[in-house]
């Protein structure tokens, strides 16, 4: 799969199946991210659906601006926010407490959670 820029040239991307949404769409900053690492454990039950559970979750929460993630040995996951009170609430959010103790109960050997301020992006 390739896409065009619009100088005309070509990317051929390393993905195979839809690109769109692979990265982020955020807007002119400043904004917040907040980046989740962590190091999983061999158990995967329930895993996926509560993965995807947070995201959708997330998409319906005021001040959510968009999430990336990658695993291979590390996982790390970025999330972008409007505001510290936003993120401040999803940290609050009753079922999103229930999956962060799940995951410190079966899911993960350790993580890390920073909060950052973006003050300037761009794109290519």
């Amino acid at each position: 799969m390739s896409l065009a820029n619009p100088e005309g040239n070509t990317k051929v991307s390393p993905f195979r199946g839809d690109l769109e949404g692979l990265i982020a769409q955020t807007p002119q900053p400043p904004y917040y991210a907040v980046i989740f690492t962590s190091v999983r454990t061999g158990v995967e039950e329930g895993y996926g659906d509560m993965a995807n559970e947070m995201v959708e979750l997330a998409r319906q929460q005021e001040g959510f601006l968009g999430v990336e993630s990658a695993r291979n040995n590390v996982g790390i996951t970025v999330s972008y926010w409007q505001s510290v009170e936003a993120i401040k609430n999803w940290k609050a959010n009753a079922r999103h407490l229930f999956a962060q103790q799940q995951g410190r109960d079966k899911w993960y050997l350790n993580y890390k959670v920073r909060i950052c301020r973006v003050e300037h992006d761009y794109a290519f």
